[in-house]
């Protein structure tokens, strides 16, 4: 019977794309899932979407649209990213799912009923993007200790998780399971930090907006997103309070959480606690990766500095920024990423060392023996340097994966494709041919067979140029168990050389990316083209705003009246940043008629304002002169 491996993601917040540092969590997931699958494992690999709360709330109203139309799009893209970059998740679990809000309901009313939550009243300062609470000594300079974001002032009624009463518990666990929390930086930081000082009791339901799963039991009410979100990793298992479900049986507890070292907080104290009080196994680790930087910077739009997946996949291949993002992070200190080392690199590891060795290996065998190779060739002492190198790269790279070192195993595949050129260069394969065409034989099998561990190595970082490096070679045996020992490939000739990474001319590649990064084009993102039949099904008519008010507590929200040919009707409309409810009265807007209304803030949206956006300001589209509300826009 195979040993179980269960590893997971965060899962993503619906909020918006996902840039390039976003994406390197699920592909060093990827990468650790595939390797624990080529070593036999029986792996489940959980990865998803956040979809609740109030960022989610102000952002589709903002658009005009409803929250879960919101997400469907966000977690849509995320998911398409996710695949493109070729990630092998076997479950893709969505905060939305009908299951996961009837299980978390099911968690919350237990929690309450054992005494864990009681209802009071919170009182103090909230972050919206961390979509947390800070108490006024803990805010730096004013602001958000962990983003620096403004915060605002919050007095809501909120159910209270006591977190206190498992402190003690969740530490002498910490203490009994040195490898829970990795790194051992990481580790201290939590203790230290947060567990040490004493532990506040944590708001776990919001009344001041209502995009999340309701408490059944107490109307005006949704669940936080500690309990909501984190529960994510055992309602994908089927997990119930009264009957939990046989994946759940099989897989829990997870073998390792990975996550953003800025989320290991909630990881390491409120989910280890909340299954204390379920009375179940807690995770055996969470990893805190370190983040992706942009430079020396984190990536923000509003430093203009964000990569996204599908733009470098474009320019350089899924493989190349692969091996990018899992070579260049270091196991506990940031990395980073800009155009100029993606390129430098790709020439340098991918073109020079891994694709020149492939290439001239399989066209010297091509050349020297018609494609043929041979075991009973001559061997000498260089040749045992190479094999010894082999076989012990693998174990290494075994016991560097075994504890998430990636970069690291990545570097030794890499030093076996540099220790393989440099055994051509002391064989010298070209002069053999004419001198010594037995000890060519045996030079040609040991590069060949160093070849194929390269190739089985990569498969967990580089699964398609993996593929095309075993593909090239003929080798049948790809498994991990196939490079336990130099020279059980049963290898009997080799394929087409082919280039699997061609060298870039690095001004070149350069001007191309930053042409585009600045053409109009880029910046327009067009969408795909439509036909004059789909815009046919788009009713826009000239309508007068006869009233506008602001919707309360909300900044961006106005209600439009507006006439539309004698008939009246509202809106919630986005524009408030920009436009007074004075400023807006008595324009001619254009109206989509025909939109189906949705509920935004207690009132019912019939239709949605076109406007303009220059990335800053929105200016809503109106007519020129005096024209009869309701004609129609074509």
């Amino acid at each position: 019977m195979k040993e179980k491996f269960y590893i997971t993601t965060a899962i993503a917040y619906t909020s918006r794309k996902p840039h390039i540092g976003n994406t390197y969590e699920v592909v060093l997931t990827d990468a650790i899932a595939r390797y624990k699958r080529n070593r036999g494992y029986d792996v489940f690999f959980l990865t998803g979407t956040d979809e609740h709360g109030q960022k989610i709330q102000q952002a589709s109203e903002a658009a005009g649209i409803t929250p879960q139309h919101y997400v469907d799009n966000v977690a849509g893209e995320i998911r398409e990213i996710w695949d493109l970059m070729n990630s092998s998740y076997d479950k893709f679990i969505r905060t939305t799912d009908d299951y996961h809000v009837k299980a978390v309901q099911k968690i919350f009313k237990k929690f309450y009923d054992q005494g864990d939550i009681y209802k009071s009243e919170y009182e103090g300062w909230y972050c919206v993007p961390c979509e947390s609470f800070f108490t006024e000594t803990q805010l730096a300079d004013g602001c958000c200790p962990d983003c620096g974001r403004p915060v605002q002032k919050t007095k809501e009624e909120s159910y209270f998780f006591k977190m206190s009463k498992y402190q003690d518990r969740l530490m002498e666990y910490i203490e009994n399971n040195p490898d829970f929390i990795q790194p051992e930086s990481r580790k201290r930081e939590m203790v230290n930090n947060f567990l040490k000082p004493g532990l506040q009791d944590l708001c776990v339901s919001r009344t001041s907006f209502t995009w999340g799963i309701p408490v059944e039991f107490d109307p005006g009410h949704v669940i936080y997103v500690w309990i909501d979100a984190l529960s994510n990793y055992i309602t994908a298992l089927g997990y119930d309070t009264e009957n939990p479900g046989d994946l759940y049986k099989k897989y829990w507890p997870a073998d390792v959480h990975i996550i953003g070292k800025d989320i290991l907080r909630f990881h390491t104290i409120y989910w280890p606690i909340m299954l204390m009080a379920l009375g179940e196994p807690l995770p055996k680790c969470v990893f805190g990766h370190p983040w992706l930087l942009s430079g020396n910077d984190k990536m923000s739009k509003s430093k203009g500095n964000v990569m996204y997946a599908d733009d470098l996949v474009r320019h350089f291949g899924v493989d190349a920024i692969r091996y990018y993002l899992l070579s260049e992070m270091p196991f506990a200190q940031d990395g980073t990423i800009t155009y100029e080392t993606i390129i430098s690199r790709y020439n340098s590891e991918l073109a020079n060392t891994l694709g020149n060795l492939v290439n001239r290996t399989v066209a010297m065998v091509q050349k020297y023996f018609d494609g043929a190779l041979y075991t009973d060739g001559k061997m000498d002492e260089l040749d045992n340097q190479l094999i010894w190198e082999a076989e012990n790269t693998v174990l290494k790279v075994q016991s560097l994966m075994d504890n998430f070192r990636i970069a690291d195993s990545l570097d030794m595949i890499f030093a076996l494709a540099r220790r393989s050129n440099k055994y051509i260069d002391e064989t010298t394969p070209w002069a053999l041919a004419k001198e010594d065409k037995e000890r060519l034989k045996a030079v040609l099998y040991n590069l060949v067979e160093a070849i194929r561990f390269i190739g089985v190595l990569l498969e967990p970082f580089m699964p398609e140029t993996s593929g095309k490096v075993l593909e090239q070679i003929n080798a049948q045996k790809s498994n991990w168990d196939s490079i336990g020992k130099f020279g059980s490939g049963d290898i009997k000739n080799v394929g087409k050389a082919e280039v699997l990474f061609a060298r870039m001319d690095e001004k070149a590649k350069l001007e191309e990316i930053y042409k585009e990064i600045k053409s109009p084009a880029k910046e327009l993102n067009i969408k795909p083209e439509i036909t004059i039949e789909d815009f046919a099904k788009l009713d826009l008519r000239v309508a007068k705003v006869i009233a506008a008010e602001k919707v309360e507590k909300a900044d961006k929200l106005l209600v439009l009246t507006l006439d539309l040919a004698g008939n009246q009707r509202k809106i919630v409309s986005g524009i408030a940043k920009n436009y007074t409810p004075e400023s807006i009265v008595g324009k001619n807007v254009i109206l989509i008629a025909n939109l189906k209304p949705a509920k935004i803030r207690g009132v019912e949206s019939h239709g949605m304002l076109l406007a303009a956006s220059d990335g800053e300001k929105l200016f809503v589209c109106t007519t020129d002169g005096d024209i009869d509300s309701g004609s129609t826009v074509s």
